[in-house]
């Protein structure tokens, strides 16, 4: 067993060394390795071994991604698919409050005979410094920080848009008082009229013989017959001081208009009485400067004489304001 296991040990031994074939001496010599050669065998192994792993790594992560870029990718899509999302609900918003401001604009405030908003403060955007800095330096930056400026620019709107329903909210509570104030009917009712007598505008005057302007309508009726505040207002005249007028009434319903009553028989209103749309303040008669029993009426506004057939709104159907309005351009002559 000895001699077999030193056999082993030696072939073992001489497996390590190598040999040469020299045909000069016809002989085996024996090689003998450096250890320099070593490592440069060792060194260019390493060295092949790494620059093909650096192809294998470039060539992985060019055309295959990791997991983590897997998931960051599948990230990022969500994102954008959820701006995409967002961007179509702002221009829906868009299309609403641009329809909100339209009506706002033309409807809203045309009724309430209040200037429209301006674009410039409508649109107007936000100075100062960059707001949104913070935002800056990521890779879907230009798509947050447009959705940002679009949300801000819509809350601005919308809050503009608040404040100004906030005023028309006050204009339409104002309007209430106004509606009641404007005159809207007739002062004497259609049933105790004999006729329509003589309507606005160039008239020939029954007593003084020649064309004069009649800044009014004359209203023939019997003598005592009812006459009647056209609108909410205050009694700021009551007697026969006005030259041609007789006894007649005055009344202030603010927001620029004035009413007069003329030619009555007797008052009932007094300077200073408040008085609402229908309260009887006097009575038909024929006194002044009058050629009949009739009410001479006005309406004026800011010192200025309106037709008062314009202002009968309250109390006639359409086809009594077209017989009315008829009536009111005939050319007949004037009782005052």
């Amino acid at each position: 067993m000895t001699k077999l296991a030193s056999k082993i040990n030696i072939n073992l031994n001489m497996s390590k060394v190598k040999f040469r074939y020299n045909s000069h001496t016809l002989n085996y010599d024996k090689i003998e390795v450096r250890f320099i050669d070593r490592l440069k065998r060792v060194l260019w192994f390493l060295g092949t071994g790494l620059v093909f792993g650096v192809i294998i790594w470039g060539l992985t992560y060019s055309y295959f991604d990791s997991p983590k870029e897997k998931q960051l990718k599948q990230q990022n899509a969500f994102l954008e698919s959820q701006y995409e999302l967002l961007n179509k609900k702002l221009d829906d918003i868009s299309m609403v409050l641009e329809d909100v401001q339209h009506r706002d604009d033309n409807i809203y405030r045309v009724i309430f005979e209040a200037e429209p908003i301006p674009v410039e403060i409508r649109q107007a955007g936000f100075g100062g410094i960059n707001r949104y800095e913070k935002l800056e330096g990521y890779n879907n930056s230009e798509l947050i920080i447009e959705a940002a400026k679009r949300i801000d620019q819509l809350s601005k709107q919308i809050y503009i848009q608040s404040k100004s329903f906030d005023e028309v909210f006050q204009m339409a509570k104002k309007k209430e008082l106004m509606l009641a104030a404007i005159p809207a009917i007739q002062p004497v009712q259609n049933r105790d009229l004999t006729r329509m007598a003589s309507g606005f505008g160039m008239r020939m005057h029954p007593i003084l013989k020649y064309k004069k302007f009649h800044a009014g309508m004359d209203f023939t009726a019997p003598i005592g017959t009812p006459i009647y505040a056209t609108g909410k207002g205050v009694v700021i005249q009551a007697d026969a001081e006005s030259s041609g007028y007789g006894l007649h009434v005055k009344i202030s319903h603010g927001y620029g208009y004035v009413t007069v009553y003329a030619h009555m028989s007797r008052t009932k209103a007094r300077v200073g009485e408040k008085v609402n749309r229908g309260d009887i303040i006097g009575y038909v008669g024929n006194s002044g400067l009058s050629s009949g029993p009739h009410c001479h009426y006005e309406v004026i506004k800011n010192e200025e004489a309106l037709n008062p057939v314009n202002f009968y709104f309250n109390d006639l159907t359409p086809a009594e304001y077209d017989k009315m309005l008829e009536l009111s351009n005939t050319p007949l002559q004037s009782l005052d």
